[in-house]
């Protein structure tokens, strides 16, 4: 583990995408057709984001991903080297066009998201094991579910394997078997994505009790620590010796909440790879977040 003087090392496994945003009045009903008042096109995808967060935040960061061979995957890549992130391991193949997201956001800053894999879908668990290496060098592997899970899986073993330490975003929501979930330190998950990790109906917004409540469960399924973003609530985290609530930094104007998960696991990662307990990138994670909300756009 780096010490806290130095930056860390984090190596990102994860998607990568084109976001095509469409800024609307209102998010449709079902059936409803409605005007997009702005359309643009962002560098995007869980993993690109959280990787970039994570350079932001102050870690070499290294990624391991699948673009297509066209314009979308250049200016991608582009992006991604130009936040001082190393993209030697995203490979461009021939046969599938580059991930993209169509996202919808309203004027008060939420948003709804539907995601075409594209290369992203061609990560194969072997793909992962030829960049061994890479994994064996950081002090955390960050990852999530908009890549197969095999290769999540692969990467986990690959660094349960050489001891460095696993952060995963539970995102696109799943259950995951025990087996997948031990030694992760942290889960990161949303409220929603808490109730369908543990098979509940979560449509309400919970308190810092009630997701603290949720966070023990968690913790049952095999993680070492979990962490539940709470929103404008803040962010409820819990390990062996408790569970506490952190308030979130105020925010005056939500413009856009698309990325802000993203942001709070970048940074928190970034946090980890420097050698800060939990509870200081959990702190870090939410002041990334903040600001990531102010303005348009997932970075």
């Amino acid at each position: 583990m780096s010490s806290a003087s130095s930056p860390g090392r984090v190596l990102v496994v994860g998607s990568i995408n084109e976001d095509v945003v469409l800024r609307v009045a209102r998010a449709p009903h079902a059936g409803e057709t409605v005007t997009a008042k702005e359309r643009a096109r962002h560098p995007g995808g869980k993993g690109a984001n959280q990787a970039v967060a994570a350079a932001r935040a102050g870690a070499q960061v290294d990624m391991v991903g699948r673009v297509g061979a066209d314009a979308a995957g250049e200016r991608m890549i582009d992006a991604l080297r130009d936040e001082g992130v190393r993209t030697g391991s995203i490979q461009r193949l021939e046969d599938v066009e580059t991930g993209t997201a169509y996202i919808t956001v309203a004027d008060d800053g939420d948003n709804i998201i539907v995601v075409d894999q594209g290369a992203n879908a061609k990560l194969s668990a072997g793909d992962v094991e030829a960049h061994r290496g890479e994994i064996e060098r950081a002090d955390v592997l960050l990852a999530q579910l908009e890549i197969p899970v095999e290769a999540v899986t692969a990467a986990m073993d690959v660094a349960r394997r050489a001891g460095i330490r696993l952060v995963l975003t539970l995102a696109p929501a799943a259950r995951l078997p025990p087996d997948v979930l031990a030694d992760i330190d942290p889960l990161l998950v949303n409220e929603h994505e808490a109730g369908v990790a543990l098979g509940d109906a979560r449509d309400e917004a919970a308190d810092g009790a009630d997701a603290g409540d949720l966070a023990r469960r968690l913790l049952e399924l095999g993680p070492r620590s979990v962490v539940i973003t709470l929103g404008a609530q803040g962010a409820v985290y819990a390990h062996a010796d408790g569970v506490r609530h952190l308030s979130a930094y105020p925010v005056e104007t939500v413009v856009d909440t698309t990325g802000a998960g993203d942001a709070f696991a970048g940074a928190l990662a970034a946090a980890l790879a420097r050698g800060s307990e939990l509870a200081e990138a959990v702190g870090a994670g939410l002041e990334a977040a903040a600001g990531t909300v102010t303005r348009a756009g997932a970075r």
